[in-house]
């Protein structure tokens, strides 16, 4: 017998009525991600983590209270109304059947209908509620699935600063994970949802994160930006539904109607027009690659030609066939069935029709520069893994790309420079197959420790010139001219063929002017710095 989950939302019968309540009595009895992972350890977190309900059942078979609560609201198992009520207490229990949280199976057992699940975000623990998905039980989501904490999610949530302002808006906030990543950031916070459901646990989730939270968030129903026609705002963050496809809506947290990237392109276009001075946009979405043009000039594209600079980062790029059967097995589609065949059908022969070649997902990060000002857009590929946040360096990123803008010619040349800690110089040697013995120079390196972990292939002349840089010692200028007359070359001819290469290195932060180093966030690399040299030392 399969469980009902995901009821119809009812307006006389909101779960954010009893969510306070509720989430108070959750924390109070360690049911929090930090609780949760001490209780079932290494070995049976990792478990939940994979979506493996037996073994966590197995962690959680005690008699504990906390057992029960695992078992209940995150395995989702039904029992006697009575064992309900003897968990919860028979007050709070009562409440939760009244909201519809709670509900009685076919065999008259009672269960939970939502996933109400804690999690770390921002350092904070907090409860998210949300539909149920279909890690840990049987179950296919609705059309109206409201999504919870996922990997999409958490990456935004890695790659959106946390340095205060003063509004933020949450575009399509869905149960609220965007939204409490910026409750200690914004002093006002602005969420939107097309959808009376998603607004109800998004209202939800606020409710569990106390009163001070509630007071400093509004919730607005309605469209896209309509219900924000005409406002500005510090930072927007949007996980909007960007699944790539046929203009219509199977599911709404990820399809939005839209024909093919349209809804990032919607997203992305008109999210410049709500950004007050000196604001960002911090925007999850994908893009298709299709015909002769070059993914990098159509999401750029979207944007203005003046007022803006952007950096927009493809972190992963699927064939149409990989697009199609992962987006079909999120919604618990059999791809081997006539279903599942047929629907993939229709989407394949959909690209075929669009000269859809791939798919791109990532990062577009936007900021309001003045409006006289050409745009300056960055698009650029970005496969390496790292796992320090992202945020930090957008922020720093276009600190270092506004300094780049307001040099004059001559000046760069001028200026002093340090080399960030954390900078690795990769010196790379194969053996020499002409030689038949040794070692022959393969590749040389630059390469950041922390952060996105750039890495430059440079020259030896420009290795040597970065090598020679320091903060209170020469100029980048006298640092080339220097190298240049030690090596006999032309002073001229270096120093235009290496400016350039300094650019380059200044836009993914290998090289620090010494203006930005009081707001570049050296401390990380100086730390992997740290590491690495005790690394190498230990071996």
């Amino acid at each position: 017998m399969m469980t009902k989950f995901g009821p119809d939302f009812n307006p006389e019968l909101p779960v954010a009525a009893v969510a306070a309540e509720l989430g108070e009595f959750l924390s109070s009895h360690g049911f929090t991600a930090d609780g949760i992972a001490g209780h079932l350890g290494p070995e049976y977190t990792e478990a939940l983590h994979r979506g493996e309900p037996a073994a966590v059942a197995l962690g959680a078979a005690g008699d504990t209270t906390l057992d029960a609560l695992i078992r209940l609201f995150i395995l989702h198992d039904a029992v006697p109304p009575t064992q309900l009520s003897d968990v919860l207490g028979a007050r709070l229990a009562t409440k939760l059947m009244d909201a519809g949280v709670a509900q009685l199976d076919e065999s008259g057992n009672a269960y939970i209908a939502y996933d109400i699940r804690p999690h770390i975000i921002v350092g904070t623990n907090r409860l998210v509620f949300s539909d149920v998905d279909a890690s840990l039980v049987d179950h296919v989501p609705g059309s109206e699935h409201v999504l919870g904490v996922g990997a999409a999610s958490l990456s935004l949530l890695q790659s959106t600063p946390l340095t205060p302002v003063e509004t933020t808006l949450d575009l399509g906030t869905g149960s609220g994970v965007q939204l409490l990543g910026q409750l200690s950031t914004a002093a006002h916070v602005t969420a939107t949802d097309l959808h009376s459901r998603a607004l109800d646990l998004a209202r939800a989730t606020l409710a569990a994160a106390g009163p001070a939270a509630e007071e400093k968030v509004e919730l607005l129903q309605g469209s896209w930006f309509e219900p924000v026609a005409s406002r500005r705002f510090d930072r927007i963050v949007a996980n909007p539904p960007f699944v790539v496809g046929l203009p219509e809506v199977g599911h709404i947290y990820r399809d939005s109607g839209l024909n093919l990237d349209g809804a990032s392109e919607l997203v992305v276009s008109q999210a410049v027009e709500h950004l007050a001075p000196g604001g960002s946009a911090h925007i999850l979405g994908a893009w298709v690659h299709q015909g002769e043009q070059s993914w990098q000039q159509r999401v750029a594209s979207w944007l203005p030609e003046k007022g803006v600079a952007a950096w927009i980062i493809q972190r992963d790029v699927a064939d149409p066939a990989l697009y199609v059967s992962t987006w079909l097995k999120d919604e618990s589609v059999d791809v081997r069935s006539d279903l599942g065949r047929e629907r993939a059908r229709l989407w394949l022969e959909h690209f075929n029709e669009h000269d859809v070649t791939g798919i791109g997902f990532g990062f577009v990060a936007i900021q309001r520069i003045d409006d006289d000002e050409p745009s300056d857009v960055l698009a650029e590929y970005m496969p390496q893994p790292f796992t320090d946040p992202l945020g930090p360096e957008v922020e720093e990123y276009f600190a270092r790309v506004a300094w780049l803008r307001g040099l004059v010619p001559g000046e760069l040349e001028t200026k002093h420079f340090q080399v960030r800690p954390g900078v690795a110089r990769e010196d790379v040697q194969l053996p020499d197959a002409e030689l038949g013995m040794g070692f022959a120079p393969a590749a040389l390196r630059l390469t950041r420790t922390e952060g996105p972990r750039w890495s430059h292939d440079v020259d030896k002349h420009i290795a040597a010139i970065v090598a020679g840089l320091n903060p209170a010692g020469l100029s980048l200028g006298e640092t080339i001219e220097l190298y240049a007359a030690a090596q006999g070359f032309d002073e001229e001819e270096l120093v235009a063929s290496a400016l350039p290469a300094m650019v380059d290195l200044i836009r993914h932060g290998l090289i620090i002017p010494t203006e930005l180093a009081p707001f570049c966030n050296l401390e990380a690399g100086a730390v992997a710095a740290s590491q690495t040299a005790t690394a190498e030392e230990e071996d």
